[in-house]
């Protein structure tokens, strides 16, 4: 397994203020007879780091997915900032616009060059002007250390180049919060830790993050708390270090006895 550089856990403490990101009894159903989710709650304070992990199929990436409504959801509510989430009334896309999501497959625009697919959104949905959106992309990509492939295409990166572009994009947008759905599983190996240094980085400078992945070197370093899944259900939402040292369900021990095996 592939982890991160070595860099201390030193993600931002938890806010006693109201949390950035609130689930209450989230239930989700793709048929009648196939529930997804099962009235999971939790909640995200600000400047906190939650991985979310579970074997195949436990409905992590669902879960993520519903905090910005990629993902409808039939029981329960969420708030992002105290913004109801399944309400009709509220301005998804304007909610979408202050959640960073990253995506197992990057998801850039494969016809606009890097600068492009970083200043497009900022033009079009925060109305920035051509020179602040530039300077914008600009400094973020230097930030993930690409400052040299600006005027390239997305297919003319490599896996990695192409997620640290995807995450320096959702930063653009200057979001209260970012998700993470596997961030590192279409990867090779030798480009995961190239990835996850970024994502420590924002952990270290006190980003609030909500993480899917199995890189458990990753969730030892910068998580707050792990939130483990399975069969759509939150099993365990406990801090880090309890989860490693003491996990309370037998289906966690089994989980973390062969995933840390390899």
């Amino acid at each position: 397994m592939t982890t991160a550089t070595t860099t201390p856990n030193s993600a931002a403490k938890q806010s006693s203020g109201a949390p950035v990101i609130q689930m209450i009894g989230v239930s989700k159903w793709y048929t009648p007879e196939f529930q997804v989710l099962d009235a999971c709650s939790t909640s995200v304070q600000k400047g906190e780091v939650v991985v979310v992990c579970g074997p195949s199929g436990s409905g992590k990436s669902t879960l993520i997915k519903c905090v910005n409504a990629l993902e409808p959801f039939q029981q329960g509510d969420i708030f992002v900032e105290g913004v109801k989430v399944n309400d009709r009334t509220t301005n998804l896309p304007k909610l979408r616009s202050r959640i960073g999501m990253v995506f197992q497959n990057f998801e850039l625009f494969p016809h606009l060059t890097i600068m492009e697919n970083l200043t497009l959104a900022q033009r079009k949905v925060l109305k920035r002007g051509k020179d602040e959106a530039d300077a914008k992309a600009r400094k973020l990509l230097q930030r993930v250390g690409l400052s040299d492939q600006a005027p390239k295409y997305p297919g003319q990166l490599s896996g990695g180049q192409q997620q640290r572009v995807a995450i320096a994009r959702a930063l653009a947008m200057d979001p209260v919060a970012m998700l993470f759905d596997e961030p590192t599983s279409a990867l090779d190996p030798e480009m995961v830790s190239e990835v996850l240094d970024v994502m420590v980085e924002l952990a270290r400078e006190g980003m609030t993050m909500m993480v899917v992945t199995h890189e458990m070197g990753f969730a030892r370093k910068v998580a707050n708390r792990v939130i483990f899944m399975d069969k759509g259900a939150i099993v365990e939402d406990v801090p880090t270090e309890e989860f490693f040292g003491s996990p309370r369900s037998e289906r966690a021990q089994l989980f973390l006895s062969k995933i840390l095996s390899h």
